[in-house]
């Protein structure tokens, strides 16, 4: 079996994925409610491993180990908290050299070489968070899915989807469902990565 690499985010009609900068997946345009977290929750607790940029990682461990003991928050985050925090995790960074929380760190110039080991010898669907190393991954053919969130707004300006990506990419829809305040999901194969074709 070959791991799958899955770039889940957030993102608006307009496929940008902050408005401002330094949103972190924050932005108040996002329609989080609790049956779409419960989803988030789900995802997240199916994938086998978690691999993150440093910007990325460093938000969500910024809130996510203490918010999973947190009690004046709702079950449903205190849920993601755990799971975030007991998952298996990448963290890809040349800053960085040590992470808690079920951390491992890889960098420097064979960090694609590194992914792609990682793929290759994994099983089922590898969460993959940040734009940067979603865009990497993307132009090293390795990237096989896009699980995207999309809210209903378009922001007409910011951060979009991938960083800097001017080719076609050919998508196959896997699977599609709508939540409230209408929020929907679309979950799609990427052609061309290998997987697509044992599907």
């Amino acid at each position: 079996m070959t791991g799958r690499f899955v770039y889940w985010m957030n993102v608006s009609l307009d496929l940008r994925i902050e408005r401002d900068l330094d949103e972190e997946g924050g932005g108040d345009w996002m329609r989080i409610g609790e049956s779409l977290h419960r989803e988030f929750n789900a995802r997240a607790r199916a994938m086998t491993c978690f691999v993150e940029g440093r910007v990325v990682y460093e938000t969500m461990e910024a809130f996510w180990p203490s918010a999973q003991d947190d009690e004046s928050l709702p079950g449903f985050l205190r849920e993601y908290g755990e799971i975030w925090t007991t998952m298996p995790k990448v963290l890809v960074s040349r800053t960085r050299d040590s992470a808690e929380h079920n951390t491992r760190i890889i960098g420097g110039d064979d960090a694609i070489e590194q992914l792609a080991a990682l793929r290759a010898e994994g099983d089922g669907d590898i969460g993959v968070g940040g734009a940067t190393l979603a865009t990497l991954l993307l132009r090293a053919k390795l990237l096989d899915e896009l699980l995207l969130f999309t809210h209903p707004v378009v922001l007409g300006r910011g951060r979009p989807l991938f960083d800097a990506h001017d080719e076609l990419i050919e998508l196959d829809l896997l699977e599609q469902a709508s939540f409230e305040d209408g929020v929907t999901l679309h979950r799609y194969a990427i052609r061309g990565t290998g997987t697509d074709e044992a599907r």
